[in-house]
C-alpha cells in the first residue's frame, strides 16, 4: 500500500470517528456561578410561562426527582409554579408572589389532608424563565436585561436565590441555541445568578439521538421527553447531583429515560466546567 493511499485512509477513518461522536453544543460565555452549595435549595418557585407548564408542569417532575433522591426526607421538599402562557419576565409581578399568607401557603399529602406551610423563608430559590424569543430578540433583549436584575433583586430581598433558566431553540431554529446560552450566561454573571443550561441539553440531545422527538407539533414547546430531559438538567443543577438512575422516570421508558438523565447530567458538567 501506497503512504499516499495509507494516509487518505486515515484521514477518511478520523472523519468517520468525528462524524459519529457525540456533539457538544458548549456555551461560548462561561457562567461564573456554578453551584448553589452543599444546602441547595429545598423550596422553589418556578416563575415563566408554558415552557414550564406543559406535560403537567415542569416543577412537579422536578419535585418528584428530589423526593425520589431522598425518600426519607421527602416532605421536606415543596415546589410551586407560577406561569402566564407567553410570558415575559416584565409581565410577572415577582414581588406578589412572596406576600404572606397567598402562594404556597398551604400544600396536601399524599392522601389528601391539607398543610399548611410555616416556614421561615416561603422559597429557598426562584427559578426564572423570559418568553423564548425575548433574551434575544432585537425590540425585548433590553426589557430581558432590565428585568433580569430586577427581578433578581427582589428574590434576594426575600432570603432566596434568583435562579436563571436557559429555555431551547425552536426546533427549526437550531441557530437560537448559542444566541441564548450567551443572553442567560451574561444575564447570571451580571446578577451573580446561577443559570440552568436546559437550552444546551436540548442541543446535546439532538446531536446524539435525533430520532427521539424533544417538541409538540408546534415546534416549540417540550414533548414529554423534552420536559423530562429539562427537568433533569434543573435536578442537577439545583443539587449538584447525577440524575442517571433516579427512579422517577415520568412515564417514560427506562433506556429513554437514562439516555435523557446521562445527556442532562454531561451537559450540566459540561456547562459548569467541572
Amino acid at each position: 500500500m501506497s503512504r499516499t493511499l495509507r494516509v487518505m485512509l486515515v484521514a477518511v477513518a478520523t472523519l468517520a470517528a468525528m462524524a459519529s461522536a457525540p456533539v457538544a453544543v458548549q456555551a461560548q460565555t462561561k457562567p461564573k456561578v456554578t453551584s448553589l452549595g452543599p444546602d441547595f435549595p429545598k423550596t422553589e418557585i418556578f416563575i415563566g410561562n408554558s415552557f414550564f407548564y406543559f406535560n403537567n408542569s415542569m416543577h412537579s417532575h422536578v419535585l418528584a426527582m428530589v423526593r425520589a433522591a431522598d425518600p426519607a426526607n421527602r416532605t421536606s421538599y415543596q415546589a410551586t409554579s407560577v406561569t402566564i402562557g407567553g410570558s415575559g419576565f416584565e409581565w410577572h409581578d415577582v414581588e406578589s408572589y412572596f406576600r404572606p399568607n397567598a402562594i404556597a401557603s398551604y400544600s396536601f399529602d399524599d392522601n389528601n389532608n391539607i398543610i399548611f406551610n410555616k416556614r421561615e423563608r416561603l422559597f429557598d430559590a426562584a427559578i426564572m424563565m423570559d418568553c423564548s424569543q425575548c433574551p434575544i430578540h432585537p425590540k425585548l433583549k433590553s426589557v430581558f436585561t432590565e428585568y433580569a436584575k430586577k427581578d433578581a433583586d427582589i428574590v434576594r430581598a426575600h432570603g432566596a436565590k434568583p435562579v436563571f433558566f436557559m429555555s431551547w431553540a425552536y426546533e427549526d431554529k437550531p441557530e437560537m441555541t448559542q444566541q441564548l446560552a450567551k443572553a442567560y450566561t451574561v444575564a447570571g454573571n451580571d446578577n451573580n445568578a446561577l443559570v440552568i443550561p436546559a437550552g444546551l441539553a436540548f442541543a446535546r440531545m439532538r446531536a446524539k439521538q435525533p430520532e427521539l422527538n424533544l417538541y409538540q407539533p408546534d415546534r416549540r414547546h417540550p414533548s414529554m421527553a423534552g420536559t423530562y430531559l429539562a427537568s433533569c438538567v434543573v435536578f442537577t443543577a439545583l443539587t449538584g447531583r447525577s440524575p442517571v438512575g433516579n427512579p422517577y422516570l415520568a412515564g417514560l421508558d427506562e433506556a429513554t429515560a437514562k439516555m435523557l438523565q446521562t445527556a442532562a447530567w454531561e451537559t450540566v458538567q459540561d456547562y459548569y466546567g467541572k
